[in-house]
């Protein structure tokens, strides 16, 4: 394990200890990250409150200066969710040019409501694996799995961005 990780799980195990609650592991931070950036109400607000309510028309909405619409940013962690999800399953991987570019722009309003569904699954199967993983495979993919959680909360603050702009966010959702 690499040592950083380390040190996070002891520190976060002796506050634990300390307030008399379970112990922390690697695993529950973890899974905590996950579930913050999907669909449990944290310091932040998660994809699943980011995305809801909205039409496929506000969803592919764009302000004409060069920012990504909702509908793009929730495809994007679709395809990197899922991709990391199989590479930690040891599935074989969907062909990919490199062009990250091209995880935004294959966005379609017509499936919008099966996006947002998609991306709640992966979510929901990236939670489960982390819950099920032995002790060496999560340690193997850990750092990953945290960039997963880094990666979803830096765009779902995109998201409220755009809808912000866009006029459709309601700021008694989390974030005024």
């Amino acid at each position: 394990m690499k040592a950083w990780l380390a040190v996070v799980v002891l520190f976060a195990s002796i506050q634990g200890f300390a307030q008399n609650q379970k112990p922390v592991t690697l695993r529950s931070i973890l899974l905590e990250q996950l579930q913050t950036t999907h669909n449990a109400k944290d310091w932040f607000v998660p994809i699943s409150v980011a995305t809801d309510g909205l039409t496929a028309e506000q969803a592919n909405w764009k302000d004409g200066k060069g920012n990504h619409s909702v509908g793009q940013l929730t495809y994007h962690l679709l395809f990197w969710n899922k991709r990391e999800l199989a590479k930690f399953k040891g599935e074989t991987l969907d062909k990919f040019s490199g062009n990250n570019e091209e995880t935004f722009d294959n966005f379609d309003t017509k499936k919008w409501n099966d996006t947002v569904a998609q991306l709640n699954q992966v979510m929901t199967d990236l939670e489960k694996f982390v819950e099920t993983a032995d002790e060496k495979t999560l340690t193997a993919n850990a750092s990953d799995i945290a960039h997963i959680g880094t990666h979803n909360a830096y765009h779902v603050g995109q998201m409220i961005f755009v809808r912000k702009l866009q006029g459709v966010w309601d700021p008694d959702k989390g974030v005024k």
